[in-house]
């Protein structure tokens, strides 16, 4: 990214957290706390942190704020847009490919994790997906459902109904949605695909060149 996409990145991180509610955030006394607490506090805000800079409006805040600093920047103002503009995307995208466990491993705040948790959770996935393909598991699952049905008597029927009405639609629609998605991915176990990243980062050198 160079010294000046360095630059934006501590400038745009520092630009982040004037945004975040601190009241939202619990306060521990981390000294008092264990590894695999800590680990985990470390894991929770990485994450919350990446779904609250990957908002459209998070970002146009961000934005925003940037554009008005180098309004103030005089004879450097249009250089420092067009640096904006051209780094403050590909900052998004980076961000969203982030996985909040390596992130606390490099901070020495989480244990090295298993070195093929991506695969095990496609493995999990597959399992689930075969499970749902499964007549027997299906009759599982509906006798599940129709046990809980028994819990509220006075609506035991009505939920029973329901249960045999949109049971089996329900199950195919998970089964096609967890094939739709990479669900591992989507859960920062396994790290996202950085064409994106490489196909804005091509545009945002097309965009810069053309200015200049």
């Amino acid at each position: 990214m160079g010294v000046k996409g360095g630059l934006l990145f501590l400038l745009v991180l520092g630009v982040s957290w004037i945004f975040v509610d601190a009241r939202s955030l619990p306060i521990s006394d981390v000294s008092n706390v264990t590894n695999d607490r800590v680990c985990t506090l470390c894991e929770q805000f990485t994450a919350e942190a990446i779904t609250y800079l990957g908002e459209n409006k998070t970002q146009t805040e961000i934005i925003n704020t940037l554009h008005l600093a180098c309004s103030r920047m005089l004879s450097f103002k249009q250089e420092c847009l067009t640096l904006v503009d051209y780094y403050a995307p590909l900052f998004f995208l980076e961000m969203a490919t982030i996985q909040p466990g390596d992130f606390c491993e490099k901070m020495n705040l989480c244990d090295e994790q298993f070195p093929n948790g991506c695969k095990m959770c496609h493995q999990a996935i597959e399992e689930v997906m075969d499970k749902l393909e499964d007549p027997d598991t299906q009759l599982e699952i509906m006798e599940i459902l129709l046990k809980a049905c028994n819990a509220e008597k006075k609506y035991a029927k009505r939920c029973k109904r329901l249960v045999f009405e949109y049971g089996p639609l329900i199950m195919v629609n998970a089964e096609q949605y967890l094939a739709a998605r990479d669900i591992c991915t989507s859960i920062h176990i396994c790290k996202a695909s950085t064409d994106g990243i490489e196909e804005a980062s091509s545009t945002a050198k097309t965009s810069l060149l053309a200015e200049s």
